[in-house]
């Protein structure tokens, strides 16, 4: 029962009852529940069958009635009956669906979310505590796999000067240590504190070595599953959209705007609450394509990146071609917009796209200007206090005309 309603398959039980029950005859129709079940028991038994809502409606009608048709069938044990064929069909759901392969995405990309948190608490906790020893090892090796490898390997402070790093750290780095593990101001503490700063050490590799397993396994599940969704926005970014819509198939059936938003939903009803700006991106902000384009045009990649993304789910999900070509493409497509909208902003700044500037929106420029009255003047600009030297020569001069003039007149 369970192989008929899930899958639409005819099992032997199911073919030997049907021979027996119904008779080929071509006038006779078998009414079905399943239109796949229908096709598959008229292609081997060569049964004429019939599905539609009369027939739903017919069968919802017997199985509200089925203890009166059925005589000597007490009421419990008919609802044990019920009970038991459904327990078997959510057993036979959840073992065999071929829709809950991705079940094994979600659950890597959570464990591995989980892991990159143990390994942040693990490696502060043994740069704190090995920095009451060693102090200054911190700053001079930045990198938290090297540093836990250096420490296992050392132990205390005193043995570097005669232990060989140099299979971990590079040449130069090495000196620095060295240098610094002579002249440190870090404590003393005991070997018991040295042996469990190790053990801890231990514990970031090991948690380390299989995460990278983890990661390889995750890369591996997507690009067979979901392979054009990995070329459109990455391995973590792809099974961490599929986490959220819950599957694949989910993921299918929303729009490309909900794929935009997908975890931003805190700051989406928050927006709408307090009226302001609805936010431009969610999950789909990790990718490498909304990374690497700037502030300005994030939203408007982000909007055409989630549109190809959801034709790359849709394709994943309910095509039967497991290529990415069609991934490829679209990729490709947004690589080239992006280039346009960053060579467009260096057009616009350089001042030789003339085409793109008249589409610009046309803004009145036109300012007031008041009519300046000291321009009608003819007479030369002096200003109005003068030195004692020049008045003192205009008089000397007009007593000469003076003087001159009285001359002739006589």
């Amino acid at each position: 029962a369970s192989t008929a309603l899930v899958e639409g398959k005819l099992s032997k039980n199911l073919k030997k009852i049907l021979k027996k029950i119904v008779a080929k005859d071509a006038h006779e129709q078998l009414a079905v529940a399943d239109a796949k079940l229908g096709g598959v028991i008229k292609d081997k038994l060569n049964l004429s069958c019939i599905h539609s809502p009369m027939v739903i409606e017919l069968m919802r009608g017997i199985r509200s009635q089925i203890e009166g048709l059925i005589t000597g069938l007490p009421s419990r044990e008919m609802a044990a009956m019920c009970l038991g064929l459904a327990h078997s069909l959510s057993r036979y759901k959840l073992k065999f669906s071929p829709d809950k392969v991705d079940t094994m995405i979600i659950q890597a990309i959570s464990l591995l979310d989980d892991l990159d948190k143990e390994l942040n608490n693990y490696i502060m906790r043994c740069r704190e505590w090995y920095g009451w020893h060693f102090p200054e090892l911190g700053k001079i090796i930045t990198d938290n796999l090297m540093y836990c490898k250096c420490v296992r390997k050392v132990g205390d402070r005193s043995n570097f000067a005669s232990s060989d790093v140099s299979d971990i750290l590079p040449e130069e780095i090495e000196e620095d240590v060295k240098a610094a593990a002579e002249i440190s101001m870090g404590t003393e503490v005991s070997e018991e504190d040295i042996n469990n700063i190790i053990h801890l050490c231990d514990q970031v590799i090991e948690i380390s070595e299989y995460r990278t397993q983890l990661y390889d396994y995750l890369k591996n599940r997507m690009m067979a599953i979901a392979p054009n969704l990995t070329v459109m926005v990455g391995e973590l970014v792809g099974a961490r959209l599929i986490a959220h819509a819950g599957s694949l198939l989910n993921l299918a059936k929303h729009p490309a705007s909900t794929v935009q938003l997908l975890g931003a939903e805190k700051a989406l009803f928050r927006a709408l609450k307090t009226k302001r700006d609805t936010p431009k991106f969610g999950l789909i902000y990790h990718a490498s394509l909304v990374g690497q384009t700037n502030t300005k045009n994030k939203g408007k990649i982000s909007r055409m990146l989630a549109a190809k993304t959801a034709l790359t789910i849709r394709y994943d999900a309910l095509g039967e071609d497991t290529s990415a070509e069609m991934g490829a493409e679209n990729r490709l497509k947004v690589e080239t917009r992006l280039r346009l909208l960053e060579e467009r902003g260096i057009r616009r700044i350089s001042g030789t796209g003339k085409a793109l500037a008249r589409a610009d929106k046309y803004q009145n420029k036109s300012e007031i200007k008041i009519f300046d009255p000291s321009g009608d003047s003819t007479l030369p600009a002096v200003s109005k206090k003068r030195k004692i030297q020049e008045v003192e020569e205009q008089e000397t001069e007009v007593a000469v005309k003076a003087k001159k003039f009285k001359a002739e007149m006589k």
